[in-house]
């Protein structure tokens, strides 16, 4: 008999490298949830949620939530019920498209203007 756990339109399947718990937070993030969505579901701390998560990711190998979901579905650990979905969700990891990310950039002008007054500051010191 085989051990299966369902969360909405997805199933996972025990036995495959994930602990319970961390096959029902990546089932969660299928179907799109927070950590703080899913911390509501079971009771229990977000950070909590975010250690199964992260544990998950290290287990597959993976460094996004897209990639968790797209690794979990390719070794067959878990299955939505609409395969179009699947599709689209797998092509989207696979793409590594990083034009839907938002690069953080240092604030240089700022940073120009701290170190603008500090000199005057240190100026006005010496003075």
């Amino acid at each position: 008999m085989e051990n299966v756990i369902v969360s909405g339109a997805w199933k996972g399947r025990l036995g495959q490298g994930l602990a319970p718990r961390e096959l029902q937070c990546v089932l969660s993030v299928a179907q799109g949830m927070t950590a703080k969505e899913i911390a509501r579901l079971f009771g229990v701390a977000p950070g909590t949620i975010g250690k199964r998560i992260s544990n998950a990711m290290f287990k597959l190998g993976v460094h996004r939530r897209a990639a968790l979901v797209a690794e979990a579905m390719k070794r067959q650990i878990i299955s939505p019920v609409c395969i179009l979905l699947a599709a689209l969700i797998t092509m989207h990891a696979v793409a590594d498209d990083h034009s839907m990310r938002r690069d953080r950039r240092t604030p240089e002008r700022r940073t120009a203007e701290v170190r603008v007054m500090r000199k005057a500051e240190a100026f006005e010191y010496c003075a």
